[in-house]
């Protein structure tokens, strides 16, 4: 399939990734909302005007605790000029519980959905999100949920997959999609628990199987749970995006167009969805 990753260049990606800028020292001003992702693996948090436009982010580690993940996040809006402590704050994702002061708690679902038609305004929409312990699909219509499903509870199809396989590998997240690429030998990954495909990538190591031709069955093991979640639904309508820790993943994204036969967009941004989202959600919260 060609041309399976689009990236859009239309006014609104271009203000989006203009909000997104961080470089430059802002002045102190009030955010209209704030949203914050905790998740399993990282934490994620989006100061939003009136209009909804983008004015700083945030993207950390959690650690070991969402609360102390939390403080490092106001922290670093605060030294990006937002005032913190003014502005209606939602809270999603894996440890939302945790964060005391927020104004309303919302699923990572609805935040994902609100979050990605913004990014991407389409009247229709399906999501592929794939976070650190679970990979969800998201049908959604003017930014409402209508379908969803995600994967049982286990790390199989995860972003926290991809971390342990190329870990073994030697090499980080984005090497491992970079590799991948020049593959001379299509290998299968055919156990979908973590533990047991880890005991395979260990078995194809020591048979002398290439870094590439491993990244490659451990991309297409991933590929293979998300075209599961993909068929449960009813129904898919209008663009799929994928949003996740793996936006920036270009083979990673080819591959699963060319496995559900469409086109799959995405952007650097989208990783972000889940605080977007909750953002606006709050900026609606201070017009009640």
């Amino acid at each position: 399939m060609q041309d399976a990753v689009t990236v859009q260049q239309d006014a609104n990606r271009t203000e989006v990734k203009r909000g997104l800028s961080t470089s430059a020292a802002l002045p102190l001003v009030q955010a209209a909302g704030i949203g914050v992702d905790i998740g399993s693996t990282w934490a994620k948090a989006v100061a939003v005007d009136g209009a909804g436009t983008l004015m700083a982010s945030v993207c950390l580690p959690t650690g070991w605790s969402s609360k102390e993940a939390l403080k490092a996040i106001q922290q670093a809006l605060a030294e990006q000029g937002i005032l913190v402590d003014e502005a209606p704050l939602v809270a999603t994702g894996y440890g939302r519980e945790a964060v005391a002061n927020a104004a309303k708690r919302v699923t990572e679902i609805t935040c994902h959905a609100c979050g990605a038609a913004a990014l991407f305004p389409e009247e229709t929409l399906t999501i592929i999100d794939i976070g650190g312990q679970d990979t969800k699909v998201i049908a959604c219509r003017d930014g409402r949920v209508e379908e969803f499903y995600m994967n049982d509870k286990c790390s199989a199809g995860t972003g926290r997959f991809l971390e342990i396989m190329a870990q073994r590998l030697d090499v980080s997240v984005g090497e491992l999609d970079h590799i991948a690429r020049t593959h001379t030998e299509e290998l299968s990954i055919s156990a979908m628990c973590t533990v047991f495909a880890e005991s395979e990538v260990i078995s194809l190591i020591g048979g002398g199987a290439s870094k590439e031709n491993i990244a490659w069955g451990v991309l297409q093991s991933v590929v293979k749970k998300v075209s599961q979640e993909f068929a449960k639904l009813s129904e898919v309508q209008g663009q799929v995006v994928l949003t996740g820790g793996l936006c920036d993943s270009a083979y990673f994204i080819e591959l699963v167009a060319n496995a559900l036969g469409r086109t799959v967009v995405s952007s650097p941004e989208a990783r972000l969805a889940g605080a977007y989202g909750a953002a606006l959600i709050a900026k609606d919260l201070k017009k009640k």
